[in-house]
């Protein structure tokens, strides 16, 4: 059974790339998100097995995001995926239960390592 991913970026173009990398490592794209409050409704509803967060979106930014999807899944594996270079606003990501953290721009082999990582004991 692949594993299921959920798509959380304000970009689209940056939602089709994780999305086209993620297809290809064998992961199954169960819902997308271009908001913080979208990111939640999704979590909440498709149960995916990890997250991939950008936290500069428009709205909702991806702090709210998190803390919503830790909040109602305190196990949940969320992989930050931003441009964002404030240690603090990285920091409380972290210490809110992101689990790692990717920087924009990435390289495609990096954010799929990183992304395996998360769930080291799955099979793809």
């Amino acid at each position: 059974m692949p594993r299921r991913l959920l798509v959380a970026d304000d970009a689209m173009i940056i939602r089709q790339i994780i999305k086209d990398m993620a297809t290809a490592a064998g992961w199954e794209v169960v819902g997308e998100a271009a908001n913080g409050q979208e990111a939640v409704e999704r979590y909440r509803e498709l149960h995916p097995d990890a997250v991939t967060l950008d936290l500069v979106m428009p709205g909702h930014d991806g702090l709210y995001a998190l803390h919503g999807i830790m909040e109602f899944d305190p196990q949940a594996k969320v992989l930050i995926v931003s441009a964002l270079e404030q240690r603090g606003v990285l920091k409380e990501a972290i210490k809110a239960g992101a689990a790692d953290f990717v920087a924009k721009p990435f390289d495609k082999r990096s954010l799929q390592a990183t992304l395996e990582q998360l769930l080291p004991d799955s099979v793809a």
